[in-house]
Formats: C-alpha cells, sequence, structure tokens
C-alpha cells in the first residue's frame, strides 16, 4: 500500500503536522463517492472500545510534558473504565494520588464532541497545537517526555547537545524505535517512505539527528524525509547566537541521514499582498508550510486508478541528480481558482492571479526554465550580504507541483516529462484536486478582503522543491558562523563535515563568484 510513517518532533512540529492531519481528514467521503486519495497510505485501520472500527493517523506524537494541551492519551474512541484501580506493588498502605489540574478543553473541541458548529479560531484562542485539531489519534501516537517541561524557564528545552542526551537516555532505557516505532512499521505491508517533521533551531534539532542515526541504521534504504522547522520570535541576541549554531548543526547532523531535507522558514518582509501572516502565531506560520507541505507530497497520496501516484522516492530521484544533493529548497504560490485565467476584479491580487499555471500537457505551456514562485520558505538567516558574489544561481534538479481546477491530470512519467529533466527543466505534476478551506485554519490568502466577498472555498496552489547551487553559499555563511561561536571540542569537526556538505552543491557548477572562501 505504500504507507508512509510520520514522526511528529516537538511543539513546533505539531503544529504542522495538525494542519496536515486536518486537511487529510477533510478528503475522506462518506457518500459512497470515491475520492482521489489512497488514505491507507497515510492512516491505520484499527478496532477501538467495544469493536469499533477507527482509521487513524500513522503517526508517532513526541512533546514536552504540558505541550499535549486537553488532548487526552486515551480517546473516546479507547476508552477504559474509569476508576479502575490502580496495580498494587510492594507498597501495601494506601496510596496517595497528586493530580495536575487538567488543561480545560477548547471550545472548538467541544463543539467538535457535541456536533455543533464550531465557533471561529483567532490567534488569541489557540494556546496549544491540539486546540484546533479534528482527528483522533491512536495512544501509541501520543508520547509525552516528562524529563522537560513545555516554556519551562528553569529548565528550557533549547540547547542542541540536550536534545542529543535526552534521545540516548531514552533509547538506552526503552529502545524508541521498538517501543514507538516498530508497531507501526511491523503492521505496513510496503513502506514507501518516514516522514520527519522536527524543530531545529533548538534541542529538538539534536533529538532529531540522532533519532534519524537510529532510523538510517534500522531502515537502511527507506526513503526518509525531514521537514526542518525554524522559529521566528524575537528573541535575544545571546539566543539568537545558539539559535542560529543550532540550525548549523541541524544541517550538519540531519542532512547526511536524510534522503531529502527541507529546511523551512517564514518569507521575509515583504509578504505577498494577498498574504495575511501573523509571524507571532505559530497557528499562522505552521498553516503557511502545510500548505506548501501538503501540496509537494501529494503525488504520493494519488490513487493510482484515478492520478499517477507518484512516490516520495520517486520525486528524490527528480532532485538528487548527482546522488549527494539531500538539501532543497521549497517555493509556494497561491491563487483563487479560475483567477489566474481571467482578469482579478480586485487589484490588490492582480499581480498574482493573473498569472498562468503550469500546464504539461499542453504544448505550448512546456516549462523553459525553473520557476520562481511568490515565496520561498528557504531560511535566510545564515546568509551574509551578498555583495561580491555572483547572483546567478544553478539548478541541478526542480519538481512542481500545481493544483487547479483547470489543471490536466499528468504525471512525471508522460511525454514531456523526461525531455524537460534531461534538459535540466523541471518536472512537473498536474492535479485537480485543489486545496481546501478548513474552519481549523486561519485565514491566510485573502483574509483582508470585505467579509461579503471574502472566499471560504478550495483555492489554487503552485509549489516547487529544488536543488540549488544557492545551498553552497548558505553553508559558507553556517561555516563562518560555526567558526565563530562553536567551541574548540567541536569547532574543527563540524566545519570539516559541513564542507563536504557543501561540496555536492559546487560540483560540475561554476558560480562564477570571484569571492575567495574563508
Amino acid at each position: 500500500m505504500h504507507e508512509i510513517i510520520t514522526l511528529q518532533l516537538g511543539q513546533t512540529s505539531n503544529y504542522l503536522a495538525t494542519h496536515f492531519w486536518n486537511t487529510q481528514e477533510s478528503y475522506f467521503t462518506y457518500d459512497g463517492e470515491e475520492g482521489p486519495l489512497n488514505h491507507d497510505i497515510h492512516f491505520r485501520p484499527g478496532i477501538g472500545a467495544g469493536g469499533t472500527e477507527t482509521f487513524m493517523p500513522r503517526t508517532l506524537i513526541y512533546d514536552l510534558k504540558g505541550g499535549f494541551g486537553s488532548l487526552k492519551k486515551i480517546n473516546a474512541l479507547y476508552e477504559i473504565e474509569e476508576g479502575k484501580a490502580l496495580p498494587k506493588g510492594l507498597w501495601d498502605g494506601q496510596p496517595i494520588i497528586q493530580q495536575i489540574t487538567p488543561i480545560e478543553q477548547h471550545p472548538y473541541q467541544r463543539s467538535l464532541d457535541e456536533g455543533l458548529e464550531p465557533p471561529e479560531l483567532t490567534t488569541g484562542t489557540i494556546r496549544y497545537w491540539s486546540d484546533f485539531n479534528r482527528v483522533f489519534y491512536h495512544p501509541r501516537s501520543v508520547i509525552q517526555l516528562d524529563e522537560f517541561e513545555l516554556n519551562s524557564v528553569l529548565m528550557p528545552f533549547e540547547k542542541w547537545g540536550i536534545g542529543e542526551e535526552l534521545f540516548y537516555s531514552l533509547d538506552k532505557e526503552h529502545d524508541l524505535l521498538d517501543r514507538d516505532l516498530r508497531p507501526f512499521a511491523e503492521e505496513s505491508d510496503q513502506l514507501q517512505a518516514l516522514q520527519v517533521i522536527t524543530g531545529v533551531d533548538d534541542a529538538w534539532g539534536g533529538f532529531a539527528a540522532r533519532y534519524l542515526e537510529r532510523l538510517r541504521d534500522e531502515f537502511g534504504k527507506t526513503s526518509i524525509w525531514v521537514w526542518g522547522l525554524g522559529n521566528d520570535r524575537q528573541i535575544s541576541r545571546e539566543k539568537h547566537q545558539s539559535k542560529i549554531l543550532n540550525l548549523a548543526r541541524s544541517l550538519q547532523g540531519i542532512s547526511p541521514q536524510a534522503s531529502l531535507y527541507i529546511p523551512l522558514a517564514v518569507p521575509p518582509r515583504p509578504l505577498p499582498p494577498y498574504v495575511s501572516l501573523d509571524r507571532n502565531s505559530e497557528w499562522h506560520r505552521s498553516a503557511l508550510f502545510s500548505t506548501a507541505l501538503e501540496t509537494m507530497t501529494l503525488p504520493s497520496r494519488l490513487k493510482a486508478s484515478r492520478e499517477k501516484q507518484v512516490t516520495l522516492s520517486q520525486i528524490e530521484g527528480f532532485l538528487n541528480v548527482n546522488g549527494n544533493q539531500k538539501i532543497a529548497c521549497l517555493q509556494l504560490s497561491v491563487l483563487k481558482p479560475g483567477f489566474h485565467s481571467q482578469s482579478p476584479t480586485n487589484p490588490a491580487v492582480a499581480a498574482t492571479d493573473s498569472r498562468e499555471l503550469r500546464n504539461p500537457n499542453k504544448e505550448d505551456a512546456i516549462p523553459t526554465g525553473p520557476a520562481v514562485l511568490d515565496m520561498d520558505l528557504s531560511p535566510r538567516e545564515m546568509e551574509r550580504s551578498s555583495r561580491g558574489t555572483s547572483s546567478k544561481v544553478h539548478t541541478f534538479g526542480q519538481v512542481e507541483v500545481v493544483r487547479s481546477t483547470e489543471a490536466s491530470m499528468s504525471s512525471p512519467d508522460s511525454t514531456h516529462q523526461l525531455p524537460q529533466r534531461l534538459a535540466g527543466l523541471p518536472v512537473v505534476q498536474s492535479t485537480t484536486l485543489v486545496q481546501p478551506f478548513l474552519d481549523s485554519s486561519p485565514r491566510l490568502f485573502w483574509g483582508q478582503e470585505p467579509q461579503h466577498t471574502r472566499s471560504t472555498g478550495p483555492f489554487a496552489v503552485h509549489t516547487s522543491l529544488s536543488t540549488t547551487s544557492s545551498v553552497s553559499a548558505q553553508i559558507k555563511s553556517a561555516q563562518s558562523i560555526v567558526g565563530r561561536l562553536a567551541g574548540l571540542d567541536e569547532r574543527e569537526a563540524l566545519l570539516n563535515e559541513l564542507g563536504e556538505i557543501r561540496e555536492a552543491y559546487q560540483e560540475g557548477w561554476d558560480s562564477g563568484s570571484d569571492e575567495d572562501d574563508d
């Protein structure tokens, strides 16, 4: 069935993954009509309380103590008897039970439980990712790490090395792969890939790097995609330097183990006029990332009978052309369905919505070069000034996914794709399955329009994933930062390993820059 198992590491990743799972849940059909997606890829069947059939995400959700909000490990589909006696141990005395005051359930969750119209969500009402969650999870999916508490001042989970130490400690005591991942892997018929969503600028980067080492040892040839999330919050200069160093360590520790590593960050200002993004809201930032991630991976979930399914491993083949280019850049554009083929009535969005989406099945629409979309989601924090360097960027490989009601169905092995790839042009996948708008998501796109004209329907999305020579400049900047901030005990090894990664994005390509290496 080409299953994909997801690992969610940390609060930031769980915000993004919640948007992702909510979107997947919205594709289910209950009227007997067959949908375009193969839900078995991301969801697993099971038997709940009373013999009830369940269908839940194939995912592992790691978070710190207090990070799950009001989400319970045992949900309505796997209820246990209340008041069940605690198991007796060596102590024969009367136990004293201390209970932490439970977090109050969000009104949105109460409305879902009661089958009522949910209230409109705002940045001021969202406290945790579980507040806007619409999916039931298997009890084995929910894994709380009690060693650290969310947003703790006394023991902050920020330093990269702390994440490493926590993984080593937990893995030594429990063998995390056997305890957490193996039950999901063993019930898969034909595992397509592992998808890891993790923070990379704090201790979760260290936790993820060591987890990936174990995953690669256990699943040697399995495709492993890693989405690395940075945080855009305002912090002190000292913490900012630590954050940048964490990003460099994650780059060095994660990318060699991953089949594809896609670091993500909120684009710099100014954003396109149709985007209304609150940079201080994790709910907003993660919704933007989820729109791009969900669209870019959509071909891996399509039914072969409806549209050509493309596995994540096949997408890697289009990007990693030389075998060692594993760091990819993600871009995103969003359009109202149909607006690209007619003149928009709103001048604020005319600059973007008047463009034509790619349609690879049209002879006159074959791409003539790499796509440049509205928003580049690649991190910019490690980049230095471009003065004295060439602005020319070489694209090694690029895959685009276009979803629009006017797009023709296509697949990367159609008649135009092979010549395009050989010529160094983008490989384009298009589908008529547009991006739904959910009441659990913020109004990121066209949210400033008047209420009577504001769109609440699905919208068209164009994403691009590419491997380019710009990664070389980013790694070079990371080396410069490491040289200034890293301790003597790790500096030389970290610089050398970053240098080896950087070489893959220079091989066979001369940028024409006269700038000397550091």
